[in-house]
């Protein structure tokens, strides 16, 4: 009997089809190229090939960047899974061997997110689990959402105030708004306090382009107040220490909060919504055991908290 010889063609579909799912990702070439550790001229050799051999043409070209033809973007929602599963085969075997041994879990989060939600759930992944490499990434929420529809993550754990359509977001954990001031700050012996207390004093916030700008802002115009910014500073910990040293006042939230801190805590539910964090990830995507794995301990760990164990500022 004669065997029967594979196409060329088919024989470097699984190529073609990775390249073309990077740059679709990327919306780049030369982003897809760095991220295959090919040359350029490479991955674009493969997608000509691609659509030459199925008669389309899957990119719009302007300029350096590029976007999906309607062609394009049916074969993209075919042959992305495809592609990850492929590319996660070897782990998802070991897995379904039960041997979940090997392999690289990436995750991105916000600093916030690293340092008092994902340690618990970290530590348990890593003792049960040492050999999956695991790598937390310390981004901006805008930098994890370029990272997930890069695939250089395999997910990302954060809050989000608006959900693009292609993300996905599953809320695990729930905190709450307060105000933090010096304990011997004139707020921290109120009570009760307003905004229109707190529209008096100077306030130490995160950067201009985060979230919590831009609620506060809203939250004051809606009450037609005004705000005092007295010091701009990135990061939880170090808007709590300067709130300590009584340079300012802040509003956080209170996911950043611990029994240790030095500082006067006022609950804010009142006027300022609850903030959720979760899981971050672009839709069809195939995850990996690993995170897999990972979201169910996350999930797992809030699951069994008792809320006023999660937020401190919960029932004040």
């Amino acid at each position: 009997m004669t065997k029967l010889k594979t196409p060329y063609y088919k024989q470097n579909r699984l190529k073609q089809l990775r390249a073309f799912c990077h740059a679709a990702q990327c919306g780049s070439i030369t982003e897809a190229a760095e991220n295959l550790f090919l040359s350029q001229p490479s991955v674009t050799l493969q997608i000509q090939a691609l659509e030459r051999e199925m008669e389309i043409t899957v990119f719009e070209r302007r300029g350096p960047k590029i976007s999906l033809t309607p062609e394009g973007e049916v074969l993209y929602r075919l042959a992305s899974p495809l592609v990850e599963a492929i590319d996660g085969l070897q782990d998802s075997f070991h897995a379904h061997m039960g041997n979940l041994q090997k392999g690289e879990l990436n995750i991105a989060a916000g600093e916030s997110t690293i340092l008092y939600v994902l340690p618990e759930t970290t530590k348990q992944f890593a003792e049960e689990y040492p050999g999956i490499g695991l790598k937390l990434h310390n981004v901006t929420g805008r930098d994890g959402l370029s990272m997930i529809r890069a695939d250089q993550v395999d997910f990302a754990v954060g809050s989000m105030l608006e959900v693009p359509d292609d993300i996905r977001y599953e809320p695990i954990v729930t905190y709450y708004p307060a105000l933090i001031t010096a304990p011997d700050h004139p707020l921290a012996q109120k009570e009760q306090v307003t905004l229109k207390d707190i529209s008096e004093y100077g306030l130490i916030l995160p950067p201009r382009h985060l979230s919590t700008w831009r609620i506060v802002e809203l939250v004051f115009q809606q009450h037609d107040l005004q705000f005092k910014v007295a010091l701009e500073a990135g990061g939880w910990e170090v808007i709590k220490k300067y709130v300590e040293l009584d340079l300012g006042i802040s509003i956080v939230t209170d996911v950043c909060l611990t029994d240790t801190d030095k500082v006067a805590v006022k609950p804010l539910g009142k006027y300022f919504p609850t903030r959720s964090y979760g899981i971050v990830s672009r839709r069809g995507k195939f995850l990996s055991p690993a995170a897999v794995r990972y979201i169910d301990m996350l999930r797992e760990y809030y699951a069994d908290k008792d809320p006023s164990e999660v937020s401190r500022c919960a029932n004040c």
